[in-house]
């Protein structure tokens, strides 16, 4: 009887469609046509006199663009013209030395894990259009020195510099291997720190500063990859929560005497080295360092030449401390400008190396989300905010002594800065909801250029019957009153009831509900639409941008409070006369599918249908940097793991569940879904699966992306 009623219901939803001459939206158009492709502007960097940019054209030609005429003035380099021993080279990326009369080319782009890329480098000097391969096989993180003279890259777990002038090739490292890593990051580093070359040259290029990873002891996982008649097993270290960490130290070569030096920051080993920094300012090494527990910040500055260090800043946390890029080294005084959470809200502050104090200069209950730039000629610091919304993001500038803030784009809705290196102008990329991104460039007096419009896509969209999407605020489980945006079929009746599909990710500090084009899935939500579904995405408690409490309220208690959110604001939608509450759905992917397993579970009276894309079912099997940082070791808080394990919950499933895995998800592994599996069986509950083989945390590749929402979309149809 539900599928002669939805057939009824699609059929004439469709054509009302077809009677107003507007097309339904396809999965091919989502996931294969690109029917919805965003114009955006390509390859902007700003060259160091601010008066041009770089930008590469739509015919692959990098060109010098003037910033007040908006015209190129020269090509710079016409990639599609470019040979290497007689052989087109296909270039990914590139990047200029400090005098900006060589880049440094990357082709053949190989990705290992989320952010490390192996690549094919070239350096290509611009006047005498001579390029010659930095070394024959693919390397990491390939970088100019400051003085334009060499160029540093990884191969093979080794530190090397490869000098332009006497095209010799210098091997700082030696002991390179599968246990020891050097200018690298291990996997848990690039995931959890979200860094992957570990390694930094001197501002005056007589030094290059770099991490060796020991990982000797971190457990190893394995999982096998079908290629071949045998599988292959694919092996790398992997540390869970509460297992050993590689042991990280700081070295520093100097290249003149060819010595490497060890930074002294201290005996104790089970710490983190979530970054090192540079001061360009007198040139000297700045090293994070971070207790297991992640709740105690401390930064030293090293001695380049024995290695020794000096405490520069401390920062103490009851719950965790943010790790961030938000620092920049002033040049006329002995210190920095940094955000910390440690008012309550993420505010910029100005610390002095010699005292050691540290001086607010923005305050409110709202948050600075990044520093854009710090620029001392003008006594200005530049940074985007929250004050206006949560859910937008505009540009203000305030003096380093925290007075005359300003709001330089008032305009509603998310902006998007890239500044140019003298501050005289910006690239502002702003939308909103519903409204297209545009690109404009901004002078300092205020003058603006429109670069982009995207005129294509607003006239593509109008040839399809879309909704829009509604920014509205929704009761939690405790009364907080939670951000959220609902999308309502295009012929949306008061006389009609509709089945209800929740979307959310739910980890700490995330977001999802924002003044923003293109949110997420926002095509398939439109799809699923039109096909008389509502849709709905809240974030909860322990999501970002509201203040330390909000986010950190769900420390050592991950997915409890989460998930009483997500079943609460279900229970306020069954209560509205246009949800049909018989048929209320959830899913997500990763964070967001561990929570759409719990919600289906704890909230069985609610939920008809959960689906979840490589979840974690329980935070014994994910890493330890992640997972300690919000719930601290299994050792500690054996409680807060198993409670909140989806695993542990299996009893109360009643609906309809749709289980999603990557046989090669590095990140959550197959692990996750092989215990859930064998929980639900072991329970004798009915549930479906998919496991897509070789695939990663992403599922992605080919057509792997269309038929994994194909398989999503018709569960929802039969199951919703």
């Amino acid at each position: 009887m539900k599928h002669a009623l939805l057939i009824v219901i699609f059929c004439a939803l469709n054509a009302t469609l077809y009677a107003q001459g507007k097309k339904e939206i396809s999965l091919e158009d989502i996931f294969t046509k690109g029917t919805f492709k965003q114009d955006m502007v390509a390859g902007f960097r700003s060259l160091k006199d601010g008066k041009y940019y770089s930008e590469l054209s739509k015919e692959n030609v990098l060109q010098k663009v003037s910033f007040e005429t908006g015209k190129p003035e020269a090509t710079i380099v016409n990639f599609k013209e470019l040979r290497f021993n007689g052989e087109e080279l296909k270039i990914d990326d590139y990047s200029f030395n400090e005098n900006e009369t060589k880049l440094l080319l990357f082709a053949e782009s190989e990705n290992i894990y989320r952010r490390s890329v192996l690549h094919r480098a070239y350096v290509y000097d611009i006047q005498s259009k001579k390029i010659e391969q930095v070394r024959k096989e693919k390397v990491l993180h390939a970088s100019f020195s400051p003085l334009s003279d060499k160029v540093a890259y990884v191969f093979d777990n080794n530190l090397y510099y490869y000098d332009i002038v006497t095209n010799e090739t210098v091997q700082i490292t030696e002991d390179g291997n599968y246990n020891s890593i050097n200018g690298n990051c291990d996997w848990v580093y690039e995931e959890e720190f979200e860094f992957t070359r570990a390694y930094e040259w001197s501002d005056k290029g007589d030094f290059i500063a770099f991490y060796h990873f020991d990982q000797t002891q971190v457990p190893e996982y394995s999982f096998p990859v079908y290629d071949k008649l045998y599988p292959t097993e694919y092996k790398y270290k992997y540390p869970k929560a509460g297992e050993k960490n590689s042991i990280v130290t700081i070295k520093i070569f100097t290249i003149e005497e060819a010595r490497t030096v060890i930074c002294d920051i201290g005996e104790d080993e089970d710490i983190y080295i979530p970054r090192i920094k540079i001061n360009p300012f007198n040139n000297t090494l700045v090293v994070y360092k971070l207790n297991r527990l992640q709740n105690h910040l401390e930064l030293y500055e090293i001695n380049s030449r024995n290695g020794k260090s000096k405490l520069i800043y401390n920062e103490t946390n009851k719950y965790f401390v943010e790790i961030h890029d938000n620092i920049t080294f002033l040049k006329n005084s002995k210190g920095f400008v940094y955000t910390s959470e440690k008012d309550g809200f993420n505010h910029i502050y100005v610390h002095d190396m010699e005292s050691g104090e540290s001086t607010q200069i923005t305050r409110g209950k709202w948050e600075v989300t990044e520093i854009e730039g710090v620029d001392e000629k003008a006594n200005l610091v530049y940074f985007m905010s929250t004050e206006v919304s949560p859910l937008d993001r505009q540009l203000y500038e305030i003096t380093l002594q925290g007075n005359a803030k300003r709001c330089i784009t008032p305009e509603a809705g998310w902006h998007d800065i890239t500044y140019n290196s003298d501050y005289s102008y910006f690239l502002d990329k702003h939308s909103e909801i519903n409204k297209v991104s545009t690109f404009t460039l901004v002078s300092k007096n205020n003058a603006k250029r429109l670069l982009k419009d995207n005129a294509d896509l607003k006239n593509k969209m109008r040839e399809y019957q879309l909704s829009e999407f509604e920014l509205f605020k929704v009761p939690g489980k405790d009364g907080t009153l939670l951000n959220g945006w609902l999308l309502k079929p295009h012929n949306f009746s008061e006389d009609n009831q509709y089945p209800l599909l929740m979307f959310q990710y739910s980890g700490p500090g995330s977001q999802q509900v924002m003044n923003q084009f293109a949110i997420g899935n926002m095509w398939w939500y439109q799809l699923l639409a039109q096909n008389g579904y509502i849709i709905v995405c809240v974030d909860g408690t322990g999501t970002g941008f509201r203040g330390e409490e909000f986010k950190k309220k769900t420390y050592l208690q991950l997915g409890k409070y989460e998930s009483d959110d997500q079943i609460a604001v279900a229970k306020y939608f069954a209560q509205q006369p246009n949800i049909d509450s018989t048929r209320i759905g959830i899913w997500g992917w990763s964070y967001g599918g561990y929570m759409s397993s719990i919600c289906l579970l704890k909230g069985a009276d609610i939920f008809k249908t959960g689906i979840a894309v490589a979840p974690v079912t329980n935070w014994r099997y994910y890493d330890n940097i992640y997972t300690e940082r919000y719930m601290r070791t299994p050792q500690e808080n054996a409680k807060g793991y198993d409670d909140n394990s989806s695993v542990n919950m299996i009893d109360k499933l009643k609906g309809n569940y749709l289980l999603i895995h990557g046989s090669a998800d590095d990140n959550v592994h197959l692990q996750n879904a092989m215990v859930m599996v064998d929980a639900l069986i072991k329970s004798n509950k009915d549930f479906d699966s998919e496991i897509y083989p070789n695939k990663n945390h992403g599922i992605g590749g080919g057509v792997t992306r269309l038929q994994l929402f194909r398989r999503i979309t018709n569960y929802i149809l039969e199951k919703l």
